[in-house]
């Protein structure tokens, strides 16, 4: 089963519940795919991680070959290929590896070359789960191909894994979520958390996938989350208080139901709800 934990922003608590997660049900798998800032690893206190790098295409034009025709760039959305006067300008940064220009070209002007854009890192946490995270080099503009080849450590049926998504709903999150069983909100209960939630809400309606919601910070804030999920029907799986423990631990780096075991609970019912109302489909 793939469960994907995301939010509408970033800081509401989605490394959090993917942490407690990880450590509470047995077996699984966690995967960050928050590649520009992951942080999972850290909480997981990962042991001896090894990593590959991850490549991604880009053109390379012959200029004996190349006419000048355009039609490279005209197919180009991402303007990454622009024939100018004399040559063909290629801005391999912002090349998406579509394999598009080359297709169209009529005179096989065209091949390709790599480069790293990226590393995925393989390990253990100190707590003896699985776990794989994603890392996108400075200054480069998408880590989607970095996130599908996270994604393939999801291909077991035979065990659970949790994904920690990327915050918003930009192509990265879509990216993550595609193809998850079930999808975890995490929102505050603030008029900002509501706000931003609502556009995950609509992302994963129109991706049909099944979500409920967990209240990060309860008693924050006022009664407009509640309200919200009782309108749009709009499982609450589960509420973590507005706690100074709680904060004081994720300041060190600690995962909280392990420091204090009342929560393990928590997250187990969590778990077990998801997967009644999976069954339930």
């Amino acid at each position: 089963m793939k469960i994907a934990v995301l939010s509408g922003k970033g800081g509401t608590g989605k490394t959090t519940v993917t942490s407690n997660f990880a450590v509470n049900i047995k077996n699984s798998i966690s995967i960050d795919s928050d590649v520009e800032e992951p942080n999972l690893h850290i909480f997981m206190d990962m042991e001896n991680p090894t990593f590959k790098p991850v490549y991604t295409l880009y053109p390379s034009i012959n200029k004996e070959l190349c006419t000048l025709c355009g039609k490279c760039g005209d197919f180009c959305n991402y303007n990454a290929i622009i024939p100018a006067k004399n040559q063909v300008i290629v801005f391999r940064e912002s090349c998406h590896d579509c394999g598009g220009c080359k297709l169209v070209c009529p005179n096989g002007a065209i091949t390709y070359e790599k480069r790293e854009i990226g590393k995925i890192f393989n390990g253990r946490s100190k707590y003896d789960t699985e776990l794989h995270y994603g890392l996108l080099n400075i200054g480069e503009m998408s880590g989607v191909k970095i996130i599908d080849q996270l994604k393939i450590f999801t291909d077991s049926d035979e065990t659970v894994t949790f994904i920690d998504s990327p915050p918003g709903t930009s192509c990265a999150t879509v990216a993550a979520v595609e193809g998850t069983d079930y999808a975890v909100i995490v929102s505050e209960p603030t008029p900002f958390g509501v706000s931003d939630m609502k556009m995950v809400v609509e992302m994963l309606r129109q991706m049909k996938i099944p979500f409920g919601l967990i209240i990060n910070k309860a008693g924050l804030g006022d009664n407009e989350i509640y309200r919200y999920c009782k309108d749009e029907n709009i499982e609450i799986l589960g509420e973590i208080p507005f706690d100074k423990k709680i904060a004081e631990l994720y300041a060190h780096g600690e995962i909280f139901s392990v420091s204090i075991p009342k929560y393990k609970d928590l997250f187990n019912n969590i778990y077990k709800k998801i997967v009644e109302g999976s069954r339930s489909l």
